[in-house]
């Protein structure tokens, strides 16, 4: 059982050291070093979050796109200093490649390219749409906040001034791409709802 201090401040050392000691834990690191610790996630966001690694694994090989996709456990340093996971990521390859395999084998320095973030029941929208505007604004290219009690997504983008802040939101879409950014990445998001 992990149980720190909510003022305990970690340097990205401390956290690493912290996130070995508790491989089973699921911690994220904030800008301030202020540890975020998540809850398990229950059968059924368990098994939308499979579905949408393999969706999107699917997706990544049909538009031979040169991507490399990370799951959930896969914490990336980002600019800001901070530590984050999201539910499912996708980096471009040339990116990835670029890294040491010493920054591969850590909590790779970058932000990921598309990030995807799969609200459970216990998650409050409003702290997910906080964290895909930190991805944003650490130089993320694209964010989905997908949300299946309502049978919604979010799609965040950089450089347009009209999702920096209120995202273009779908309502119960059959096929959500990537557009510009990931030509060909298509998924079916109501394979995702139909857990």
């Amino acid at each position: 059982m992990l149980t720190l201090p909510r003022t305990l401040s970690l340097t990205l050392s401390q956290f690493a050291q912290v996130c070995a000691a508790n491989p089973e834990a699921v911690l994220e690191l904030d800008t301030d070093g202020i540890l975020i610790e998540m809850t398990p996630t229950g059968g059924a966001s368990g098994a939308r979050n499979q579905t949408l690694g393999a969706l999107l694994w699917l997706a990544i090989e049909q538009s031979r796109l040169p991507l490399k996709l990370f799951d959930s456990s896969t914490g990336f340093l980002l600019p800001d200093g901070s530590v984050r996971s999201p539910d499912a990521s996708v980096v471009r390859l040339d990116r990835w490649q670029a890294l040491s395999e010493a920054e591969r084998e850590g909590f790779p320095p970058l932000c990921p390219d598309l990030v995807v973030e799969l609200a459970s029941p216990s998650d409050e929208p409003q702290a997910l749409r906080h964290k895909l505007a930190a991805y944003m604004a650490n130089g993320a290219r694209l964010g989905w906040l997908l949300l299946p009690q309502s049978r919604t997504v979010e799609i965040w983008q950089t450089g347009t001034a009209e999702t920096a802040n209120s995202p273009l939101v779908l309502n119960d879409p059959n096929r959500l791409e990537a557009g510009l950014e990931f030509p060909g990445l298509v998924i079916d998001p109501r394979r995702i709802w139909e857990i």
